[in-house]
């Protein structure tokens, strides 16, 4: 039987500029969704894109190679991940004239 765990990264913060999410540890697990559930956006021409970072101490990071494509609009998103160690987090790079995303963000992991 498989384990399964769905944690909250981020609930319902507002954010104006680039950021990384709480980071999550999850070795155990074969692999991974995060979900970006954008409620609000505002500003001209707001974009996120979300890029999946991996690391085996928690502290030190490196791109795992899955970028989403721009995210421009409210609704669900998510980017998919296997193969990846220990720890996990997005980084968000928030681009347009005084953008603002309100998110919550969601990791599920199955192993």
């Amino acid at each position: 039987m498989k384990l399964f765990n769905a944690s909250h990264l981020e609930v319902k913060k507002v954010f104006t500029e680039d950021f990384q999410t709480n980071p999550y540890e999850g070795g155990w697990a074969d692999e991974g969704i995060f979900f970006i559930m954008v409620e609000n956006l505002s500003g001209q021409h707001p974009s996120l894109i979300a890029e999946i970072e991996i690391s085996h101490d928690g502290v030190h990071w490196a791109k795992e190679g899955t970028i989403s494509e721009p995210i421009t609009q409210k609704g669900l998103h998510f980017l998919r991940v296997k193969h990846f160690g220990n720890w996990l987090r997005l980084n968000c790079l928030i681009s347009g004239e005084q953008p603002g995303f309100k998110l919550n963000i969601q990791i599920a992991l199955k192993g």
